[in-house]
C-alpha cells in the first residue's frame, strides 16, 4: 500500500522534492532503478513483470508516480497501470493535456491514482473520481486512497517531511520517515475492508510481512538550478537494506 509526498514549489532552495515507498508483494519481480535503454530519457525502477513503472524522471524534469486504490471493484482483464506511468514520462504533452488523456483512459484500468509533472506545472488525476486537476505549491501526501485522505500514515509522513526539508541536501530524515514502522493505533485505521490485522500491517509508512512489504524507498530532489538528484533503496522480505542506486544529473530543460 504505497506512500507518495511532494514537496511543490515549497522549498526555496528545492522546489520539487519527491519521497516514496513502494509496497508490493515480494515474489513479483522488478528491476532497481537505471536509465532505460529503449528509452533513454527515462530514469525508473520497472516491474519485470508487466515491463511498466511505478515511479520515474525525466531528464527533462517530467516526473509521475502511482498508486493503486484500495477497496475499488477490480477486474482482472484490465491492463497494467504501471503502463500510465510510462506514457506520462514518455510524453511531451503538458499536464492539462496528460488529464484529457487519462480522462480519456482512466476507465480502462483498475483504480489508480496518479501524481505528475511536465516539469513546470503539478497535477494529480483520481479514477475513481474520474477527474483530475493541477496542484498549488504545497506538501501532499498519496497512499491507497484519494490526494491528502487523513489517514495516519499521510499525515505523520507529510508532517515529518516539513521537518526533513530543512535538512536537504542531506535526505537522511526524509529516509527515515519513509522507514518508519509504527502501526497507527487501532481507534485511528482506516476501515477499507482489510481485516484489522492487515489495516493495522498497512498502516506504517514502512510494511514489513513474509509476502508483502516495502520494496523500494525513493528520494528525488531537483534544486533551483536544475540540478536532479534521485536515490533508491531497495529491501528484503525482512526489511534490510539489500541494494543502493544514486544518479545526479542536471535537468535539460523541456524540448
Amino acid at each position: 500500500m504505497c506512500l507518495i509526498l511532494v514537496a511543490w514549489r515549497g522549498h526555496p532552495a528545492y522546489p520539487c522534492v519527491i519521497a516514496a515507498n513502494r509496497d508490493e508483494f515480494h515474489a513479483r519481480p522488478a528491476a532497481p532503478a537505471d536509465w532505460w535503454q529503449d528509452q533513454p530519457r527515462i530514469l525508473a525502477g520497472r516491474d519485470l513483470s508487466a515491463g511498466g513503472t511505478w515511479l520515474g524522471l525525466t531528464r527533462e524534469g517530467r516526473f509521475a508516480a502511482l498508486t493503486n486504490f484500495r477497496g475499488a471493484v477490480r477486474r482482472d482483464d484490465a491492463p497494467s497501470r504501471g503502463a500510465l506511468v510510462t506514457d506520462i514520462l514518455r510524453s511531451r504533452d503538458c499536464t492539462s493535456r496528460i488529464l484529457e488523456r487519462l480522462h480519456e483512459a482512466g476507465a480502462n484500468y483498475n483504480g489508480f491514482n496518479v501524481i505528475f509533472s511536465d516539469g513546470e506545472r503539478l497535477a494529480v488525476y483520481e479514477s475513481t473520481l474520474g477527474k483530475g486537476r493541477e496542484l498549488a505549491p504545497g506538501i501532499y501526501g498519496l497512499s491507497n486512497h484519494l490526494l491528502d485522505t487523513p489517514w495516519p500514515k499521510v499525515q505523520n509522513a507529510k508532517s515529518a517531511l516539513s521537518t526533513a526539508l530543512k535538512m536537504l541536501p542531506d535526505t537522511s530524515a526524509t529516509l527515515a520517515l519513509l522507514r518508519d514502522d509504527r502501526p497507527a493505533p487501532d481507534e485511528l485505521l482506516p476501515r477499507t475492508g482489510l481485516s484489522q490485522e492487515w489495516e493495522r500491517l498497512v498502516s506504517s509508512a514502512f510494511i514489513r510481512a513474509d509476502d508483502y512489504g516495502t520494496r523500494c524507498s525513493t528520494v528525488i530532489s531537483i534544486d533551483r538550478g536544475g540540478g536532479a538528484s534521485f536515490e533508491e533503496w531497495t529491501w528484503n522480505a525482512a526489511g534490510a537494506e539489500e541494494g543502493r542506486k544514486s544518479y545526479k544529473f542536471e535537468i535539460s530543460g523541456r524540448p
